[in-house]
């Protein structure tokens, strides 16, 4: 296989012989072709933790930005064999769930002036490395989440009562459209760069200790909702503004994406890298 020709596209694929359409394989489908596995999205020479950050966000980017963020020749070799001990999958789950809280929900509440404070607040948080620093940053994403719900239920209603300030049908209208476009804006948003279930599931591979569910599925959730939240508040007041804020969580997201491969990996093959 050409790598070099290779572009992913969303979703589980059939089985094949060898991929020979465009964009007939995701990234994970590729990793174990390439690794000589049978056909799956989860093969079992790559990193569990790494493997279903990549299912979530190879399914949430456009093709134009899978391209330009995930060129087969520059990430599969490096997925091959990046299977590590449970200390190392452990701590990769903690950087993805430690990017969540303290930098892309903190980079959504930026986008509205009175949820500035909280933003502040996550990104001053400890590193999440463990359960004691999860389970002490979930009072703080807590207080984010709830301010970022009254953020969105106030941009929501000012854009109302703008367009019913308008006149007659066209005030109805422009209600709607108001309502669509922000919308809209709000769903790209969330699709342009998420992490909760990549978290989710890297923490359920990591580690099978029961005592993780009490800090991880509060803090998950409530930064999961906050982020969206605070979409949805700068879709409503302007639109405009989300656009820049994918594209920066994308590269941050590949940032990402390479810490935890670096993570545990032998010290020859980061000199490679």
């Amino acid at each position: 296989m050409d790598l070099t020709l290779i572009r992913f596209g969303t979703g589980k694929h059939d089985a094949t012989d060898a991929p020979t359409g465009d964009r007939d394989l995701c990234i994970m489908e590729a990793v174990a072709y390439i690794a000589g596995e049978p056909w799956s999205d989860a093969p079992a020479c790559a990193s569990p933790v790494v493997s279903a950050f990549l299912r979530e966000w190879n399914d949430t980017l456009s093709d134009e930005d899978r391209d330009r963020l995930l060129p087969a020749a520059v990430w599969v070799p490096r997925l091959v064999d990046s299977l590590a001990d449970n200390a190392t999958e452990e701590r990769r789950a903690y950087l993805a769930l430690d990017w969540m809280i303290r930098v892309q929900t903190p980079a959504w509440l930026d986008l509205t002036p009175s949820l500035a404070p909280h933003a502040a607040a996550l990104r001053a948080l400890p590193e999440i490395v463990d359960l004691t620093t999860a389970e002490n940053a979930v009072a703080v994403v807590n207080a984010a989440e709830a301010a970022a719900r009254a953020a969105r239920y106030a941009a929501q209603s000012a854009a109302w009562s703008a367009a019913r300030a308008s006149a007659g049908v066209a005030a109805r209208e422009a209600e709607r459209e108001a309502e669509r476009k922000a919308e809209r804006e709000a769903a790209r948003a969330a699709a342009g760069v998420t992490t909760r279930e990549a978290a989710w599931s890297a923490a359920r591979a990591a580690t099978r200790e029961a005592a993780w569910s009490s800090a991880w599925s509060p803090a998950r959730d409530a930064a999961e909702v906050a982020a969206r939240e605070a979409a949805r508040a700068a879709a409503w007041s302007n639109g405009d503004t989300i656009s820049p804020i994918i594209a920066l969580l994308q590269q941050s997201a590949l940032d990402l994406l390479d810490r935890m491969l670096v993570v545990g990996a032998h010290p020859d093959r980061r000199k490679e890298e």
